[in-house]
């Protein structure tokens, strides 16, 4: 899978988006810095940003940790049967980007960014604001990782779903929640 959407979407800006997206999501700083910009102009609501803002570095903590427990190898470095194989038996993956680690699951990226889209986005229109931000935000930045090569699919979808579920953990849910931190 990853080698087939390297194959669609191996264009120079591809390529290039996708690592601006990564160089943003490193260490879930740039949606930090985005939690710390709407504490400081929203402080009706500054308790509510700081408290999305943890959801995203708990998601990105996350799944740090879990990296460390299950040590799975990011698809360059991973046997080629499940990375993708050119004729001849060598892995077809290209790797575009660096990396401060080696292991792929889940994607901390997706992570933090599924957890800034669903808990920002909650923030800044409601449930309609969550669900346009979720869906301009997380395939995206999904999609990114496999780009780069980066990550296997289901890195992508795990790390989306702990990001969905520290996301939600933040974000107001009913309107009256959203009418107590306006």
């Amino acid at each position: 899978m990853v080698v087939r959407v390297q194959r669609r979407l191996h264009a120079p800006w591809a390529v290039r988006g996708a690592h601006g997206l990564s160089v943003f999501g490193d260490h879930a700083a740039g949606w930090l810095a985005l939690g710390a910009l709407g504490a400081a102009l929203d402080a009706r609501r500054r308790s509510a940003w700081v408290r999305a803002s943890a959801a995203v570095l708990g998601a990105h903590a996350a799944t740090v940790v879990i990296k460390r427990v299950l040590r799975r190898a990011r698809p360059a470095t991973h046997p080629a049967d499940t990375a993708g194989i050119e004729r001849g038996g060598t892995t077809a993956v290209s790797v575009h980007a660096t990396t401060p680690g080696r292991l792929s699951f889940p994607s901390s990226h997706a992570a933090s960014s599924t957890a800034a889209a669903v808990a920002y986005g909650a923030l800044i229109g409601g449930r309609g604001g969550e669900l346009v931000a979720v869906g301009a935000i997380t395939p995206v930045m999904g999609l990114s990782r496999l780009v780069l090569g980066l990550h296997f699919p289901t890195d992508v979808a795990v790390g989306t779903a702990i990001g969905a579920l520290a996301g939600r953990w933040a974000a107001p849910t009913t309107p009256d929640l959203l009418r107590a931190v306006s």
